[in-house]
């Protein structure tokens, strides 16, 4: 299918909002609307270079016999060094940054595991040129999830844009966005605000407070109440909806996450075989009645397109459980993590922009003022750099290629499937300095934001903008400007925070151990 010119319109419309701000107990009190899009990013091509006079070398790496070779590579991978390590390894191994390996999860779930991975910024880009590799039913990589756990259809993040079904679904979601703009920034002051209150009660009972418990409350709230007007407390999902969609991944990407149980267990468990739909069935379907009693628009709309309210429910319980709770629920705790851990320089900064640009709005929190907020962009630019929230990306040879390094050129052959490690490609020394640092104001300027093609975490760079002709994120601005508001609303807030970093199976674990209110 040809590139469709249609591209996001969220971030490129007006935001009003007729809600009545929340009373704040800081000094500080601005009102909540948003109003004027950011100013558009140039647009950078994701089509892959054209071959050059790079010097051709064979794919270096042996994926060793059948059952064998990606049983020994999965022990790896989870356990005898990690995954960072596996992928470090390798590169010094073969001296090169593409090479042939296996990837989990392997026997018996994957009937292939065989992958040429794409360890640099100068190669990875080629698995977004949809021209030359096919994304179809490989969103969660060399197995697929079985279409039990989505009501029995394929949903959009396993769709080929040559796909008919894509060009419905996509357009479907800009529907979603486009409709509910102007709830966006009133909905999230309101949920976040319980969510800051929430930490600051337990950390007055405790001295300390889990952001990850607090978070997934307040995205979930966040989500139903501006993406559908519906609050999941006065539902029959009342407060389950974020246990029960953490239960539904885990059905789903178990195979490929290391949860922390010993090893044995594990490997006789979600590394041997899925786990059986019926466990979950009954949540499933407390999830999904929700989504349809509250998507009734949205449904409509569907039908229109020629989608089936079912099929369109199933697709709408997706991408904002899977793709967008799932998003904010491990990119707000890494964003935490990387802020914290920058100290109290950065955040006196932060908070001295933010409030500045938020009281020359009048008060107000809008997209014009955000716009005023080179650091806050930034730090949340950096922060998708450094640890992008989707860490693996897929493609397969769509006919035989060639693929380039920095220092060399390989030949891919036609149905070869190709691997990406996202965060080596968005650490790449040769691309940034001091790329394995956290770097706030990294973005901050022109020589900066030229730098943003190489932000990659959307499926796409981020000068790129989401058409149903891509596989890009349809809700990337969205994801975006919820990152950023989170960053507002924090410093609006308070001074600093103090935080404690932990391991989880999907990103970190961060509890807060102080925060200093707002004094200025």
């Amino acid at each position: 299918m040809a590139s469709s010119t249609l591209s996001s319109p969220f971030l490129r419309l007006d935001f009003p909002s007729t809600r009545k701000p929340s009373k704040r107990s800081s000094s500080f009190v601005p009102l909540i609307r948003s109003s004027v899009s950011e100013k558009p990013l140039p647009s950078v091509s994701v089509t892959s270079p054209k071959p050059t006079k790079l010097p051709i070398r064979k794919i270096p790496g042996d994926c060793g016999f059948p059952v064998i070779g990606p049983f020994k590579d999965r022990q790896d991978y989870f356990y005898n060094q990690g995954r960072d390590e596996y992928f470090k390894s390798r590169i010094q191994k073969y001296q090169s940054t593409v090479f042939r390996t296996n990837m989990p999860p392997g026997p018996f779930i994957a009937t292939n595991p065989n992958v040429v991975v794409l360890l640099d910024g100068k190669s990875f880009p080629v698995l977004f040129d949809v021209s030359k590799v096919e994304k179809k039913d490989v969103f969660t990589g060399t197995f697929m999830p079985s279409t039990e756990l989505t009501g029995g259809y394929r949903v959009l993040s396993y769709l080929d844009p040559s796909e008919p079904k894509h060009d419905q679904l996509k357009k479907l979601m800009f529907f979603l966005l486009k409709s509910r703009r102007g709830h966006v920034i009133p909905e999230f002051h309101d949920s976040f605000t319980e969510l800051f209150v929430a930490l600051e009660n337990n950390l007055a009972a405790k001295g300390k407070a889990s952001f990850g418990d607090a978070n997934d409350q307040a995205a979930f709230n966040f989500l139903a109440r501006s993406l559908y007007g519906s609050n999941p407390a006065d539902t029959r999902l009342g407060l389950d909806g974020p246990k029960i969609v953490q239960k539904w991944v885990l059905f789903q990407l178990g195979p490929i996450l290391r949860l922390g149980f010993p090893k044995l267990i594990e490997e006789s468990t979600i590394r041997t075989f899925r786990l059986p739909f019926f466990l979950i069935k009954k949540d499933y379907q407390r999830l999904y009645d929700f989504f349809y009693e509250s998507s009734g628009f949205v449904l409509d709309e569907a039908e229109k397109l020629g989608v089936s309210r079912d099929e369109a429910c199933h697709n709408l319980l997706f991408a904002t459980c899977f793709n967008s709770f799932g998003g904010m629920k491990i990119f707000f705790p890494n964003v935490m993590k990387w802020i914290g851990r920058a100290g109290v320089k950065l955040h006196a900064r932060l908070a001295r922009e933010i409030r500045t640009a938020v009281r020359s709005a009048g008060g107000e929190v809008t997209m014009a003022a955000m716009e005023q907020m080179p650091l806050m962009k930034s730090v949340v630019y950096e922060a998708f750099r450094i640890e992008p929230p989707v860490p693996l990306q897929f493609g397969r040879a769509k006919s035989d290629m060639v693929i380039e390094s920095h220092e060399h050129a390989f030949e891919v052959k036609e149905g070869e499937l190709l691997f990406g490690y996202q965060p080596f490609a968005t650490k790449d020394p040769k691309i940034f300095e001091r790329a394995e640092e956290f770097v706030g104001d990294r973005f901050v300027g022109e020589e900066g934001e030229k730098l943003l093609k190489h932000v990659l975490w959307s499926n796409g760079p981020e000068t790129e903008s989401p058409s149903v002709g891509n596989k890009q994120c349809a809700g990337k601005d969205f994801v975006m400007l919820v990152s950023r508001l989170l960053i507002v609303e924090l410093f609006l807030r308070y001074d600093s925070f103090e935080i404690q970093v932990g391991s989880s199976p999907l990103g970190c674990s961060v509890t807060i151990t102080s925060l200093k209110r707002a004094s200025f």
